[in-house]
């Protein structure tokens, strides 16, 4: 059964465009010409994927993305945003979306970041699972969740796989790079952004103190490490 995707545009050419190339590579597609209908569309019916323009009629994009989290739905997010957006792609990956691809964009380049999250996304979430204990933190891969003190974390998925991963790794520094590869499946060079934008929000979750982090330290000039505290 192919992926349902949901496409989320008011520029018709955009939505033409995309819509062509995602059937064209065995994907299932509806659409969505406003924020309002994309939340109506996502809370009827059970996408993969949503493909998510920053700039929308009604409802933009960052209210779209943090109406369906408020919502529990966890559906994958790809936003689409305009060259130079920074402040709001950043927002964007604060608010629950799993990735963001700048326009103008190629449809390789789409192709490419839709395998990628659907790759991660389709992988099983159930089995045997082994909890992680990192000082007072403890990691429950099985539940997307962690807890410190007896109080529950809650992370967006891919907040909750980054820190999953260097726990796995737990003393080990793992670039940046090395953390696209594995975490965001990417096989093609990253904004190295998205990482970091990332670790700062799990910190916000996890540290006593995210001026002086005692879990996931930075190692200047190579990437991430996360430690027992000290």
């Amino acid at each position: 059964m192919s992926n349902h995707i949901l496409i989320v545009d008011d520029e018709k050419s955009i939505v033409t465009l995309l819509k062509y190339n995602l059937e064209k590579a065995n994907y299932t597609t509806d659409v969505a010409y406003d924020g309002q209908e994309a939340v109506e569309k996502a809370k009827m019916e059970n996408y993969d994927l949503i493909i998510l323009d920053l700039m929308l009629p009604k409802l933009d994009g960052l209210e779209v993305c943090k109406e369906l989290r408020n919502n529990k739905i966890e559906t994958a997010i790809l936003m689409l945003t305009a060259k130079g957006d920074e402040f709001d792609k950043v927002l964007g990956l604060e608010l629950g979306a799993d990735d963001y691809l700048t326009k103008p964009f190629s449809p390789k380049e789409v192709i490419a970041r839709v395998k990628a999250i659907l790759r991660r996304t389709n992988k099983q979430t159930t089995g045997n699972f082994t909890s992680i204990r990192v000082g007072e933190l403890v990691i429950f891969p099985e539940r997307y969740e962690a807890e410190m003190n007896d109080e529950i974390i809650t992370f967006t998925r891919k907040e909750f796989e980054l820190l999953y991963y260097l726990a796995k790794h737990k003393g080990k520094v793992i670039s940046r790079d090395q953390l696209l590869s594995s975490v965001w499946d990417y096989d093609f060079v990253g904004d190295t952004r998205i990482v970091d934008v990332h670790v700062s929000h799990v910190r916000e979750k996890i540290e006593p103190n995210t001026k002086k982090p005692v879990y996931i330290k930075t190692v200047r000039g190579l990437g991430y490490k996360l430690e027992e505290p000290t």
